[in-house]
């Protein structure tokens, strides 16, 4: 396993957020962790990425304790992009994904030609080249969010977290960005975990998912076996319907409506 959760409780101040969660990310998956709002999603993330201090219980990244390795050793192996990150106004595209690179500078070495083709090759994967030079603020939003990625990409990590990378985008570049994603599975054997809201794209693009609620986690395994209707209503107590994608042949749910509330016919 690339990255272990064990025994994990999270929260902030005395509340708990997570309470005694186990969990195995396998290297060269897409992994999607989905549930309702206030489930400990993006906690867990953070607490994957060394965000977050847990109360107790450990992340272990590749065997190792991730408290115990050095933040700068951390980041030549895991990239984190949080929800709506930000930039300073003015900064072009380049520029933020030449940041990506800071793990790998030190008093004694500066940019160099390993760092110029990082940036390039994020750039090209993340289809960016010939807006390179193009200010961040002056993308749209799909675009920009790409260059986040990239940023994380020109890390030269193995392991990217992405907390909620469709927020915001309409459908267009939702896909377009989960497109990206698939691709650096597929192309780059980059292991993936990400929190999506949205359940049939995250069946569709994802090798794994985990349900959770109340800081637990409910469900494991791939989309077929994770989204059902029993499931659905557990975890999001949600009346539904689950049919095969007309697309891609994964589950996909059709609502009907929320357990307890009369439905107009």
């Amino acid at each position: 396993m690339r990255l272990q959760a064990v025994d994990l409780k999270l929260g902030y101040g005395d509340r708990l957020i997570v309470d005694g969660l186990d969990l195995g990310i396998e290297t060269g998956t897409v992994t999607t962790i989905i549930g309702p709002n206030g489930c400990g999603k993006s906690t867990l993330l953070r607490a994957l990425g060394r965000l977050l201090r847990p109360v107790s219980g450990h992340v272990l990244l590749d065997g190792r304790r991730i408290d115990r390795t050095p933040s700068k050793e951390v980041a030549r192996v895991l990239g984190l992009l949080p929800q709506a990150p930000a930039a300073p106004e003015g900064l072009t595209v380049a520029d933020l994904v030449a940041r990506g690179r800071h793990p790998h500078q030190a008093w004694y070495r500066q940019w160099s030609e390993d760092d110029e083709s990082a940036v390039e090759e994020a750039l090209r994967m993340t289809g960016l080249l010939d807006l390179a030079e193009r200010p961040l603020d002056e993308l749209s939003g799909g675009q920009r969010q790409r260059a986040w990625i990239s940023m994380a990409l020109a890390q030269g990590t193995g392991l990217l977290l992405l907390d909620e990378p469709t927020t915001f985008l309409d459908l267009a570049h939702q896909i377009d960005v989960l497109n990206l994603v698939t691709r650096l599975r597929d192309e780059a054997g980059r292991t993936v975990v990400m929190v999506l809201h949205d359940l049939n794209l995250a069946a569709r693009h994802a090798d794994r998912l985990i349900a959770m609620r109340d800081g637990r986690v409910i469900a494991a395994g791939t989309p077929h076996e994770v989204v059902t209707e029993a499931m659905l209503e557990k975890v999001f107590e949600l009346e539904a319907k689950v049919i095969a994608d007309p697309v891609a042949g994964t589950p996909m749910v059709v609502p009907i409506g929320v357990l307890g509330h009369t439905r107009s016919r």
